[in-house]
């Protein structure tokens, strides 16, 4: 926050007396990132990102708005960092390479994915993204399906993320399941619980295994679904179909 001028007890006119730089939208924007960046979205207040810009919230409604609006922003501003694939690799690799990028920068700003899975960015943000998406999809042979299919594969994306982002807010509970189904393994009148609970063993002896669950799980529902759009491809292309 602004402090008082030394000795006079009265606070600075301006943020240049006070020494402070300039503030702007985009630096509140930034600010309100970074605190996202380690606390996550909803996990700071707005008198919180006024003390780290060091002004009062209502500058902070001055320049960008209500929390609301400052949410919007960092969201935006987030999609903004995802880097594209070249448009010359095929439209598989094209998007496992995406996605793969969407939930390393996804994991990085936790609760994004949710707000994205629930609203989507704005227009403006998200054009560059989309233009090339469906773009990668329409030179593939979707036709008129490639919107669907775009919002299929960045709708699961972000849903496994934002599954994973709240399940690290409750590791007891996660723990206490996973006991719970391991002692299933050796359950022969339960295969499927058996299965579950073998490979809930494994996780629970191996660490490394463990810390790559979610990742193996959100690579597995990705090659899933490029996997079922690939055979709808061929369907579209066989005689008489229209794409």
């Amino acid at each position: 926050m602004p402090t008082s001028s030394s000795g006079t007890g009265q606070r600075p006119r301006s943020r240049a007396a006070a020494g402070l730089p300039a503030l702007t939208a985009d630096r509140i924007i930034g600010a309100a990132t970074a605190l996202t960046g380690e606390r996550g979205l909803d996990n700071w207040t707005l008198r919180e990102l006024a003390r780290a810009v060091e002004a009062y919230p209502a500058v902070i409604y001055h320049h960008v708005g209500d929390r609301d609006a400052v949410v919007n922003a960092v969201v935006d501003r987030v999609v903004g960092l995802l880097e594209l694939p070249g448009q010359d690799l095929p439209w598989q690799e094209w998007f496992t390479e995406l996605l793969a990028g969407l939930r390393a920068l996804l994991r990085s700003y936790p609760g994004c994915a949710r707000r994205l899975a629930l609203f989507g960015p704005s227009v403006q943000a998200a054009s560059r993204s989309i233009d090339a998406g469906i773009g990668v999809l329409l030179r593939a042979g979707f036709g008129r399906e490639s919107v669907l299919a775009y919002n299929l594969l960045l709708m699961t994306a972000c849903q496994f993320v934002a599954m994973e982002d709240d399940r690290d807010g409750a590791l007891a509970r996660r723990l206490d399941n996973t006991e719970e189904y391991a002692s299933y393994r050796e359950r022969a009148d339960l295969p499927g619980m058996a299965e579950l609970g073998a490979a809930m063993h494994d996780l629970m002896g191996d660490p490394d295994l463990a810390a790559g669950y979610y990742a193996q799980l959100y690579d597995y529902a990705v090659q899933r679904c490029l996997d079922g759009l690939a055979h709808r491809l061929d369907e579209l292309r066989e005689p008489g179909d229209v794409g």
